[in-house]
Order: structure tokens, then C-alpha cells, then sequence
């Protein structure tokens, strides 16, 4: 027997590493006869080396590039970093290091890691957000979102981060009223600061969902409950002391006859001057103060205990004419609908606790069909649609009519008007903090805002600056960075100190790519219109309602710059589950967290890439176990003795007479190719790895007791190499060079199966009585139904259902089953 060579994956890793980098295959092939494939994972945020999120999100993206590249396509799949943020910042301060220094040093460590993996990346199209040939784009969009009017500066009340130093955008603030970056509790503020008008396509951004066909149904729910369209109305209601109006906007106009009271945000701009005319603006100003070191999630979460203040007002019910007292609340936001809320303690929940604690009357004006409801002994609200009562000419009406009728009711009085409301906020875009892309504006005491004009663009980041004391930006402390000049009238200006929010920059990432040394534009239009939309995107569920929907609205808003005629960036998307251990998600404190490096050094990277695979679906979360690992390597192993021992060995001794031994063989690998194929466009990577073992398994039985002709054997290890390629590149391209071929193994096509080999020998023939399933038998495909049947009445537990009784029918259905009627 010949000696078998180790398999020293390290060796075997370098060698192609180098290689294929030397060679370029990965090279982004533009042939115009060719359809394409933009292959895109979500890019990383350099925090330090790859995480097994990264590796498992990027395997799966590699294994789409490298199958459809040998199907044929032109094939884009590129690499970047996600690179300002806060973690930059933070580390900054506890380490003493510089962000850009940290940042850098970072995308140093992972881009090495993704090179160990065997990625087939364009390296040559790499991208990274901090670097100003990049941010100058990114405040190029800034721009002209601010000629469209999509780019706003105003005054409001923000999530802040003591901790962080900065504002948060709703989406960064956790369920607990945490920051998701740094867990601290996040506070209310008021402040100056930039949003992006996302709100003028809410619309637009839900009505395209039907677009998002091959999106995972959860993702799309997310974004709809997200821009939370609602139908209702806008009703004024008056308010006693100075007769003036007051708008709220309600998706129960059905229950205007059961107000019993009246709510206001404690920011909305009625408040304060409600309690200085009404004699009670010192509470007031406590109860703002307390509210203020609430975020708006704590402040609104259905167990949140309900505080308010009676602020000696009244308004007018224009329904009924009912004088109601005015109160501020603080589970009532500025944020949705108008900041006022008609409460109706019969039916919602949250005024109805709210009324419990300060004794408000609770009136009922909607009961269960059939059912009286007495408002002095209920202990929750009813919400539920119902009968009205005691709402004049609506009684007795079906409350979804009557949403209807008491529409047309306040149309036809000047008392409101049917409305639409979204949930979705504006984008706020602006933050306190240094290391992010500098917002392109001059304050002028003259002009006023002002933009720079786009020939200066991009206002460098100056990357010499330290952190001030805390962590503090130190850019509106830096006289040579926020002094300058206006760019209208020549006199003394100030640069705005604020940058970007980061989901600028990762908003529109992927149209870089397509064209990522273009000096004249953010991306060549040309080059657009050929590669994009993105035809696969691969990353978490966790970006479902802030990256993905900001990157549907920025192609929105470029759609409509006229630069693209595509109105979605992803054509498909799936977000991959995450890898636990031990049933717990991965985290330093449990001291759970497993180091890819650590596996790629003991097993090596095809290991860790096969073993990611073949764990289960990918979109469904998985628990890590170190067996698992070994067991991909010992699979791996056998692959590699079946090449150098098995086959080496057996091709000399074969029997080249025994063809059915090479029939069977040759079907079983066609087989093979065809549920292998199927399953990688399905992304059924764990099954397609499973058909592969079993291909594997008959190789080694034929060579091991049996013999059958070389040119079968040979087809079959090939193809073996062939299907395992993308799953596990470096060991199928040293085996491929062992058997004697020159030419990568990735650059081959993709192999063809025979449709009359591939076709299955045997089926399972459900044999049934009276339709239960009594037997299953393994019979040839294409048995005679009168074959079949005899089959049928040959099996024992058919013989002991049906003895004794009369047989009125035998259904037979060839290739599928037979039915025995008794």
C-alpha cells in the first residue's frame, strides 16, 4: 500500500493563500456574455479579529460566490469595514489608543482572518467607511438630501447617552431603555440636530415591501410594525381657558363618546404655558425633570407605572360637548401623532390605569355583543371590537361601522378629518462624537445654514486631534477645524462639529463596491446599472429595522436623483441564525466565547468552514460543541486518504470487466451532482454536505470489497472534489493537483449530471389498507402495478390486516403506492 502524505492543512492553507492571490483568480470577471451575480455579506465592523458571526455569515456568502461562479456568472463579491463608531471611541478611552489607529490596526487582524478562511473576495474592491475617498460620498448624499429638503436641522427631544456622550437614534435605544453600545441607561434631551426626512417615504418604503418577494416573512413584519401605518382621525378639540385648539390623532374614533379626560406629552409646547397661566408650573417643571431621566421605551412599556399632573384646564369634547380635564402624562409622546391623546379608560389599557390611579371616571361606550359591561367592576380595559352604547345616533352599531360614521360625523362639522399616521420617526443623523463622517454645513451669522460646496468636499475628519477630557469630541474645541468662511459671503463662519450617524455610511456601502476607485461620483452609473440590485444579501435579523430599512430608503431617494431605475437594493435576503454554546449566546462575561483563530490553527479553516455548514439550516440558530469540529475534520481526513490510498491503490487492481459495479457507481455520482446543485441554491448547505459524505461512503465500500471500472472510480472521486470544493476550497484544490490536473479546481464549470443517471433506481412503495399505512417496501422504479400488488399481498402485515376479510378494491398508483380496500 502506498504511503499516505499528512494532511498538514497549515501547509496546504499557505500554499493557496499565496497562490490564488498571486494569480488573481478572484478578480471580478466583467464578460458581457455572461449573466451576473452580486453575491454581498453584510461588511464588518472592525472591533478586532473575526468573530464566528463573521465566519458563519461570510461562509455562507463564499459558497453562493464560488458555486455560481463555476455556473457561469460573472460574479461580484467584495469586502469592506464598516469602520467609524463608537467602539473606536470607547476603546480609545480605556485604552489610550487613538481611533483611527484602533480602527485600522483592526481591519489589519480581521482582513487576515478572512484570508485564512479562503474567501474568494476582489480584494482589489476593498472599502472602508473612515477613509476620506469613501466619507467624501457619504457627505456628497448629505448634500443632496439637504437640496431636496430631505436633510432638516431642528430642535427636539433625543435619546442621550451619558455614558456614550451622544445622541442615539429610537433604534440604538434597547427594550430596557439601555444603550445598545454601552448599556447605560439612556436619558431625554433637548437639542439642535440633523434628521434625514425618511418620514416623506414611509409609504413608499411599506407599500415596495410586495417588491421584497424572496425576503424572510420576519423581516418584512419587523419593518412594517416599524413604519406602524395606521387609519383613524384628527380631531380639534378646544381647549377652555384661551379657546384654543389642540389636534389628536386616534384609530378609535368609534370611542370619542367615552373621553373622560385629556393627555398631553410633557414636551408638547401647550404644556408649560397651560401650567404658568394655571398657577402650576413648579410641579410641572419636577415632573419633567423626572420624566427626563426616562427613555421613551421605559416611559411607554405596557408594566411602565403611570405619573402625570393636573395641569387646572379643561377641553371641549366636540361630540358631545363634554368639558374634560387636561393632564400631563408620561407615557404620551411628542413622537406619535400629535403629542395630545384623547384618554378613553374604558378602552385602552394605559389610560385606564392611568385613570385607577387618580380616580378618573371611566365610561363605557363599547360592549361584546351580547354582553353589558358595568365600568365600576372592570379590572382591565376592553379593546376588542363591539356594540356602541351611549353615543347618541351611533348606538347600537357595530363599532368598526362605526369608526366610519363618526368620521363622516366630524368631516361634515368642521370637527376633523379621516387621517393616515406612521409610526416611523425622522432619521436623526447627527452625533456629539468625533471618530464619524465630518456633516457638511457652515453656520453663518449672515447667511445662515449653509452647505459646502461640493468642490470641497470632503471635509477631512483631522486625524492628529485627541479625545478631550471624558471621551468628549474634541472638533468643536479645535479652532483650525470648525473656523472658517462662508461660502456665500466671504465672512467669519463656524463648521458644524457634529458627524454622521454610521448607518449613513453602511446605507449605501454596496453601490460602492460596483465602482470603488471612482473619483468623480459616488459609483459609476454604467457599472450600477450592471451589477445592481444586490442578487443575494447575507447577514443578521438584529439590522432588520435599522440598516436594512435605511438602505431601502436611501435607493429610494437615489432612484429618484435619477442615477439608478431600480427601486430596492436586495433582490434576496437571508439572515443566518446565531451559534450559541451550550445553549447561551457567545459572550465574554460567561466565558463562553469560542476564537475562530484557535480552530483554524488545530483543524484548519476548511474544518471550521465545513463544520459551520453543515450544523444545521442557516437560518436557524445553532449550539457549537467541539465534536462536532473534530468530526468535520475526521470527514476531511477521509476525503484525503480516499484520494491518496483508496483510489491511488484501487485504480491499479480494478476490475475495468465489472460494469455494473460501475453502472450503479456512476448513478449514484450523478445522483449526487443533481440533490447537491438543488440544495446549494436552496441554501440546504447541511443536506448538500450530507450527499456528499454519502457519495464518499460508496467509494470506499466499492474500493474496499468490491471493484468496478477505473473511468466510474475516477468520475466519482473527481466529483466528490468537485461538489466539496466550495465548502472546503484549500483540501479539493491540493487533492485536485495529486490527480495529476494543472487548472484550479475553482475555475472549473460546475459538473453537469446525466438526467437518465441521475434518475432514482428504487422508490419506497407505501403499501396501505383501508388509507393507513400498514408496510413500506423498497421496489425498482417502474415495477408493473400488477408486480406491485402482488408485492402488496406478500408482505406480512398486509397478510394479518386483511385476513379474514374481503378485499372490495385494490388502488394502485405506479411508483407511489398501493391501497388495499377491505
Amino acid at each position: 500500500m502506498a504511503t499516505v502524505p499528512d494532511y498538514d492543512h497549515k501547509s496546504i492553507e499557505e500554499k493557496w493563500i499565496k497562490l490564488w492571490e498571486t494569480k488573481g483568480y478572484y478578480r471580478t470577471s466583467s464578460d458581457p456574455t455572461r449573466p451576473k451575480k452580486y453575491i454581498l455579506v453584510m461588511f464588518p465592523y472592525p472591533s478586532g479579529p473575526a468573530h464566528m458571526g463573521h465566519v458563519t455569515n461570510y461562509t455562507l456568502g463564499d459558497v453562493c460566490a464560488r458555486y455560481y461562479s463555476r455556473k457561469g456568472y460573472n460574479v461580484l463579491h467584495p469586502m469592506g469595514y464598516d469602520a467609524f463608531g463608537l467602539p473606536a471611541e470607547n476603546a480609545a478611552i480605556q485604552s489610550g489608543i487613538h481611533p483611527a489607529i484602533w480602527t485600522r490596526k483592526n481591519i489589519e487582524l480581521i482582513r487576515s482572518d478572512l484570508k485564512r478562511l479562503g474567501y474568494a473576495y476582489d480584494w482589489t474592491r476593498e472599502i472602508s467607511t473612515c477613509d476620506p475617498e469613501y466619507y467624501k460620498w457619504t457627505q456628497w448624499f448629505f448634500l443632496k438630501m439637504f437640496e431636496r429638503g430631505l436633510a432638516y436641522r431642528a430642535k427636539g427631544q433625543v435619546n442621550w447617552c451619558p455614558s456614550c456622550g451622544t445622541v442615539l437614534a429610537n433604534e440604538q435605544v434597547l427594550p430596557d431603555g439601555s444603550c445598545e453600545r454601552c448599556s447605560s441607561i439612556v436619558e431625554n434631551r433637548w437639542l439642535e440636530q440633523w434628521y434625514f426626512k425618511i418620514t416623506e417615504y414611509a409609504e413608499r418604503l411599506l407599500e415596495d415591501i410586495k417588491l421584497l418577494e424572496n425576503w424572510p416573512e420576519r423581516v418584512l413584519l419587523m419593518q412594517r410594525n416599524w413604519i406602524g401605518k395606521s387609519y383613524g382621525a384628527e380631531v380639534s378639540f378646544e381647549l377652555v381657558s384661551t379657546g384654543e385648539k389642540i389636534n389628536i390623532y386616534t384609530t378609535r374614533p368609534d370611542t370619542l363618546y367615552g373621553v373622560t379626560f385629556f393627555l398631553l406629552a410633557p414636551e408638547h409646547p401647550f404644556v408649560e404655558k397651560i401650567a404658568r397661566e394655571n398657577g402650576c408650573i413648579d410641579e410641572v417643571m419636577k415632573f419633567r425633570e423626572r420624566v427626563s431621566l426616562k427613555s421613551h421605551i421605559e416611559r411607554t412599556a405596557l408594566d411602565a407605572q403611570k405619573d402625570g399632573v393636573f395641569l387646572n384646564d379643561y377641553v371641549i369634547n366636540p361630540v358631545n360637548g363634554e368639558k374634560v380635564p387636561v393632564w400631563t402624562a408620561n407615557f404620551v409622546l411628542m413622537e406619535y401623532g400629535t403629542g395630545a391623546v384623547m384618554a378613553v379608560p374604558a378602552h385602552d389599557q394605559r389610560d385606564f390605569e392611568f385613570a385607577k390611579i387618580y380616580g378618573l371616571p371611566i365610561h363605557v361606550v363599547i360592549e361584546p355583543d351580547g354582553e353589558k359591561l358595568d365600568a365600576g367592576k372592570m379590572d382591565k380595559a376592553y379593546e376588542d371590537p363591539g356594540i356602541m352604547i351611549e353615543s347618541v345616533q351611533f348606538s347600537g352599531m357595530k363599532s368598526e361601522e362605526g369608526k366610519q360614521a363618526v368620521c363622516d360625523l366630524l368631516e361634515s362639522n368642521g370637527w376633523g378629518r379621516r387621517a393616515v399616521n406612521y409610526r416611523l420617526r425622522d432619521w436623526l443623523v447627527s452625533r456629539q462624537r468625533y471618530w464619524g463622517a465630518p456633516i457638511p454645513i457652515i453656520y453663518c451669522d449672515s447667511c445662515g445654514i449653509v452647505p459646502v460646496p461640493e468642490g470641497d468636499l470632503p471635509v477631512i475628519l483631522p486625524e492628529e486631534l485627541q479625545l478631550a477630557e471624558g471621551g468628549k469630541s474634541p472638533l468643536p474645541l479645535e479652532e483650525s477645524f470648525f473656523k472658517t468662511n462662508c461660502p456665500k459671503c466671504g465672512a467669519e463662519a463656524r463648521r458644524e462639529t457634529d458627524t454622521m450617524d454610521t448607518f449613513v455610511d453602511s446605507s449605501w456601502y454596496f453601490f460602492r463596491y460596483v465602482s470603488p476607485n471612482e473619483e468623480g461620483a459616488p459609483f459609476d452609473v454604467e457599472e450600477v446599472g450592471r451589477w445592481m440590485p444586490v442578487d443575494q444579501y447575507i447577514g443578521g435579523i438584529e439590522h432588520a429595522i435599522m440598516h436594512l430599512l435605511y438602505s431601502r430608503f436611501f435607493t429610494k431617494v437615489i432612484y429618484d436623483m435619477g442615477m439608478i431605475d431600480f427601486k430596492e437594493p436586495f433582490l434576496n435576503l437571508l439572515c443566518q441564525g446565531m451559534i450559541t454554546r451550550d445553549g447561551a449566546k457567545m459572550s465574554k462575561s460567561k466565558g463562553n466565547v469560542v476564537t475562530p483563530g484557535e480552530y483554524i490553527e488545530k483543524y484548519g479553516a476548511d474544518t471550521l468552514r465545513l463544520y459551520l455548514l453543515f450544523l444545521g439550516p442557516p437560518e436557524l440558530g445553532k449550539d457549537w460543541t467541539d465534536e462536532g469540529v473534530q468530526g468535520a475534520h475526521r470527514f476531511l481526513s477521509r476525503v484525503w486518504r480516499m484520494v491518496h490510498e483508496r483510489y491511488s491503490e484501487s485504480i491499479k487492481a480494478l476490475d475495468s470487466k465489472n460494469e455494473s459495479n460501475g453502472e450503479s457507481l456512476r448513478r449514484f455520482t450523478h445522483s449526487t451532482i443533481k440533490k447537491v446543485t438543488e440544495d446549494i441554491e436552496e441554501f440546504a448547505f447541511n443536506t448538500a454536505i450530507s450527499f456528499i459524505m454519502e457519495l464518499v461512503n460508496e467509494i470506499y465500500r466499492l474500493t474496499g470489497e468490491e471493484s468496478c471500472p477505473a473511468g466510474a472510480l475516477r468520475e466519482a472521486v473527481e466529483t466528490v472534489l468537485n461538489l466539496l470544493a466550495p465548502f472546503a476550497p484549500f483540501i479539493t484544490e491540493e487533492l485536485w493537483h495529486a490527480l495529476g490536473h494543472e487548472e484550479s479546481i475553482h475555475l472549473l464549470p460546475w459538473p453537469e449530471y446525466d438526467p437518465e443517471l441521475s434518475k432514482p433506481q428504487e422508490f419506497t412503495l407505501v403499501v396501505q389498507v383501508n388509507g393507513k399505512v400498514r408496510d413500506k417496501l423498497t421496489t425498482p422504479v417502474g415495477t408493473p402495478p400488477e408486480k406491485l400488488e402482488k408485492l402488496a399481498f406478500e408482505s406480512e402485515r398486509v397478510k394479518s390486516c386483511i385476513q379474514g376479510k374481503q378485499v372490495k378494491k385494490v388502488i394502485v398508483i405506479p411508483d407511489r403506492l398501493v391501497n388495499v380496500v377491505v
